[in-house]
C-alpha cells in the first residue's frame, strides 16, 4: 500500500495569472514573427505587474495593452524587455539549444490521460469546481493505493475556493468525488483572492504544470519561452515519447530523460525507462528544430497550455 497526494490550482491563482500573461506575450511575438526568441518572466500582484526578460524579434507588440486586457486598467505595468545576448544567440542561430538542462517525461496506464491518478483527481475536481466558482482556488487529493490490485481509496480531499459558502462548496465537492474526509475552506471562507491577496510569479507551479509530486521533473519552467528553450520543447517531446512507448510496449509506466548543452543541437542524454528497463531513444529528431516540426508548434497558442497543466489535454505532444 502507498499513500500519494497531489494538488491543483485554478486559472485565477496568482502564479497561474502570471503564466497566462507570459504566454500571452509570447503568442503576440510569435503571431507577428514566428522566429521570435523569447524568455519572458512575470511577477504580479497588488495592482502592479512587472515583465522582465530577453526577446529578439522583428515585431514589437503592445505589452501594456496585452497585460491590461488580462488584469484590468487599474494595474501599473512595468516592462523591461531587452535583446537576447549575442553569446546565447550565436549558439541558437546554428540550431543549438538555448540553454543546458535536463527534461523529464512520463506516462502511466493508471488513467485515460496517461497521468498519475492522484493528479488527475485533483485536476478534475479543480476544473469542475471552477466551472461553478470561476475564482482563485486550490484542490488537493490524498489517495491510498493498494498495490495488491484492490484499487484506490480517496482518504482526504482539500478544497479552498474564493467567494464560496463552505456548506455549498462541500455539497458540490461531494457530488464530484467520494472521500473519507473533506476539508473545505479549512482556514475559513474567503473573498479576497488572486492578485488582491497574493503576489504571483511565472514558472512557480512546476509540479502542477507537470505530473504531480510523485514524478520527478527537470526543474525548468515552461511559460514565456519559445521552442529554442528546451526547458519547454524538450519536456514536451519527452512526454510525447513516453506516451508513444507506453502504447508501443503496452507498458504500465514510462519515464523519459533528455539533457542538452547550450549551443548544441543533439541531446547529450536520451533514455527511456519502460517498466524499469532502460532503453536508449533513437527514433526521434531531438534537435530543437526537429521538435518544433514534429510537434507542430506553428499551430499552438501557448496561452492555451498553461492553465490546466501541460499534459493529458490533447496537445500535439500527447
Amino acid at each position: 500500500m502507498s499513500i500519494k497526494t497531489a494538488e491543483f490550482v485554478s486559472p485565477m491563482h496568482p502564479d497561474k495569472i502570471c503564466d497566462f500573461i507570459a504566454d500571452s506575450i509570447l503568442d503576440a511575438y510569435l503571431e507577428g514573427d514566428s522566429g521570435s526568441r523569447c524568455a519572458i518572466e512575470v511577477m504580479g500582484g497588488h495592482n502592479l505587474v512587472t515583465i522582465n526578460g530577453e526577446v529578439t524579434s522583428r515585431v514589437n507588440p503592445d505589452i501594456e495593452r496585452i497585460v491590461k486586457y488580462i488584469v484590468g486598467e487599474d494595474f501599473k505595468i512595468i516592462s523591461n524587455i531587452v535583446l537576447q545576448s549575442k553569446e546565447i544567440a550565436f549558439g541558437v542561430d546554428t540550431g543549438g539549444a538555448g540553454d543546458q538542462g535536463v527534461m523529464k517525461g512520463y506516462a502511466t496506464n493508471e488513467t485515460k490521460e496517461y497521468l498519475p491518478i492522484e493528479y488527475s483527481l485533483a485536476r478534475n475536481l479543480c476544473q469542475k469546481v471552477f466551472e461553478v466558482y470561476p475564482y482563485d482556488g486550490k484542490t488537493q487529493v490524498t489517495i491510498e493505493h493498494h498495490l495488491s490490485g484492490e484499487g484506490i481509496r480517496v482518504k482526504t480531499v482539500v478544497c479552498s475556493f474564493q467567494n464560496t459558502k463552505s456548506e455549498e462548496l462541500l455539497e458540490l465537492v461531494k457530488s464530484i468525488i467520494d472521500s473519507d474526509e473533506y476539508l473545505i475552506n479549512p482556514s475559513g471562507e474567503w473573498s479576497m483572492g488572486g492578485f488582491d491577496a497574493d503576489t504571483g510569479l511565472s514558472g512557480r507551479k512546476l509540479i502542477v504544470d507537470n505530473y504531480g509530486p510523485e514524478v520527478t521533473i527537470g526543474g525548468g519552467s515552461f511559460s514565456g519561452k519559445d521552442y529554442t528553450k528546451v526547458d519547454r520543447s524538450g519536456a514536451y517531446i519527452a512526454r510525447r515519447i513516453a506516451v508513444d512507448l507506453l502504447n508501443k510496449y503496452n507498458a504500465k509506466e514510462v519515464y523519459t530523460k533528455l539533457a542538452y548543452a547550450i549551443g548544441k543541437s543533439e541531446p547529450v542524454m536520451a533514455v527511456a525507462i519502460i517498466d524499469g528497463v532502460e532503453k536508449e531513444i533513437n527514433d526521434y529528431d531531438l534537435t530543437p528544430r526537429g521538435i518544433y516540426k514534429h510537434l507542430k508548434f506553428d499551430d499552438i497558442k501557448f496561452k492555451d497550455t498553461c492553465t490546466w497543466g501541460h499534459f493529458g489535454r490533447g496537445f500535439s505532444w500527447e
